[in-house]
């Protein structure tokens, strides 16, 4: 297998005293999905916030095609190409879907042609995003909402695209044309790490899975053998 694109040693972090994370292990491969499942409070959201910059590490390292970038800010993991698509969507409500969607290539030098490109493509993929480009973003509905997000993230020009609860509070069509695009997303060549609360479409989705439990990995392995270990579909698939 191909040297990882992001790989975790020994993590720890949290917030002021409280620590949350207790010697993360991860790695995510080029071209890979992967799931990260766990009950609520497990620390999924510490941890894409830590990879992200969002929370300094209290120790550990994180790694990006084998150089350091342990305790990197966020606009160095942007311009490293980890974006994060954070849970509850955090879009500006008050202003334009347009707008929302031009926020994710801020870094981008002005004038730079590949931004009008990277914005048709956006609406290629999301055509319910095309009909309301200037609409507000508060106004849409939450599947939408979760598009222009995702949409965001995309004009970030990712390598590593972190998503944080795909599909909390949407409806089902929503879902299943918000995991039709995290499919051609990843067919184009992007990696992503996903935090999704319903763990059976999860393990579908991904490739490989780790299993977080109380700010430590409890599990890992192939999503499919994960999918059929009794204590995963006893504890979180009510099978």
């Amino acid at each position: 297998m191909a040297e990882p694109l992001l790989s975790v040693r020994d993590l720890q972090g949290g917030y002021g005293d409280i620590q949350i994370l207790w010697g993360i292990d991860l790695e995510v491969h080029p071209g890979e999905i992967v799931a990260l499942i766990g009950s609520n409070g497990a620390g999924k959201t510490t941890l894409l916030k830590t990879l992200s910059g969002l929370l300094p590490p209290r120790a550990g390292t994180v790694r990006l095609d084998g150089q350091d970038f342990s305790g990197c800010d966020p606009e160095a993991m942007l311009r490293a190409g980890v974006v994060q698509v954070p849970e509850g969507r955090r879009l500006f409500r008050a202003m334009t879907v347009r707008d929302n969607l031009l926020m994710g290539a801020y870094l981008r030098p002005a004038g730079d042609p590949g931004v009008k490109t990277d914005l048709e493509r956006v609406l290629a993929m999301f055509p319910r995003l095309a009909e309301r480009l200037y609409q507000d973003a508060g106004t849409l509905s939450g599947g939408e909402q979760q598009m222009c997000a995702i949409g965001r993230g995309i004009m970030g020009r990712p390598r590593l695209l972190m998503i944080d609860e795909l599909s909390l509070g949407l409806a089902p069509r929503a879902v299943e044309l918000l995991l039709e695009s995290l499919l051609e997303i990843n067919r184009a060549g992007v990696s992503v790490l996903l935090v999704e609360q319903d763990v059976a479409t999860a393990l579908e989705l991904a490739g490989r899975a780790y299993v977080v439990d109380r700010g430590r990995i409890a599990m890992h392995g192939p999503a499919r053998e994960l999918a059929e270990a009794p204590a995963i579909r006893e504890a979180y698939m009510g099978l």
